[in-house]
């Protein structure tokens, strides 16, 4: 049995598989084609953390393969009222096929994956965010940004903090092979184990992963230019020391000038024009991001599928 719970427990071919099938799966519910891959399976949906794109493409996506999406919030369940963590997964895991987490500590759902019977999918957490990273692998495919048979071609630019998003970029470039520079202000740098991690991977699929503190030097001919926003969920309280010291960090024209001419912008969303990204950057890649966002659904019907398979 395989659980998801980040890109690091995954090599090349299975990050393939699982995007070959969502590719698939893709165009035949484009062509009205919905075929039941997990009929009856049950897929229990833990939400520590709310979402609009986690909880609606989760949802959609096994309903579509012919299961059923069960949303729980740790406010309705007793994980929320105190239950030890590893006894709602003894519980869970023995009522439904499948599993998928939106916390905040990646030790929560190891801990949870630890204890299941069933996949277990991480949906977020405060390290990584996997399925983001699927659903932004098939957007630069589609958009002729990335080849597996030729990664290096790639050259990917993450401009903002040094959060999950940015440790998922890292792991997935040292993954696949593909190039990727990273630029944070300083204070708000990586992950250092993170760091050690996608370093040591890099070594191996001849990935070429820099971390810098310049924007401007990270962004110039890339193919791909990404970010997310300076005030993550929790982080409310610190949003004006942080705009401040994200300043020179926004993604807008000048910026994107710097990168090929044809790269794409891309957004895990929600945006917040004029700070991580101006409104005209924004607007000129709506298609590139609401395509980025739509591909949630695809890669996780892809990567739920794939999980079914591993179990049998």
């Amino acid at each position: 049995m395989k659980h998801f719970l980040w890109l690091v427990d995954f090599n090349k071919n299975e990050i393939k598989e699982i995007i070959n099938l969502a590719i698939q799966i893709k165009k035949e519910t484009k062509t009205g084609i919905f075929k039941p891959y997990l009929k009856h399976t049950q897929l229990a949906m833990i939400f520590e953390k709310s979402s609009t794109r986690t909880r609606v493409s989760f949802e959609v996506g096994i309903n579509q393969l012919g299961g059923n999406g069960l949303f729980l919030s740790s406010r309705d369940i007793q994980l929320g009222r105190g239950e030890p963590l590893k006894d709602t997964a003894r519980v869970i895991s023995r009522m439904v096929d499948m599993v998928m987490i939106r916390t905040f500590g990646q030790e929560r759902i190891e801990e949870f994956a630890k204890y299941s019977l069933v996949p277990v999918i991480n949906g977020l957490t405060d390290l990584c965010h996997p399925v983001q990273l699927l659903a932004d692998l098939l957007t630069m495919i589609e958009f002729d940004k990335f080849d597996f048979e030729n990664p290096s071609k790639t050259f990917a630019a993450y401009i903002g903090d040094g959060n999950n998003m940015a440790h998922s970029w890292m792991i997935l470039a040292s993954k696949l092979g593909f190039n990727l520079k990273i630029a944070t202000p300083k204070g708000y740098e990586v992950n250092e184990k993170i760091k050690k991690i996608a370093f040591k991977e890099a070594e191996k699929s001849g990935a070429k992963i820099e971390i810098i503190n310049d924007p401007k030097e990270a962004i110039k001919n890339a193919d791909v230019v990404v970010t997310d926003t300076w005030v993550s969920m929790g982080q409310e309280q610190q949003k004006e020391k942080r705009i401040k010291d994200f300043e020179g960090y926004e993604v807008n024209d000048k910026l994107m000038n710097l990168a090929k001419k044809d790269a794409v912008f891309m957004h895990c969303l929600p945006a917040y024009r004029g700070y991580e990204v101006s409104e005209d950057v924004f607007e000129k890649f709506a298609d590139v991001i609401f395509t980025e966002a739509e591909n949630r659904l695809h890669a996780q019907k892809g990567l739920m599928v794939w999980l079914r398979e591993q179990k049998k």
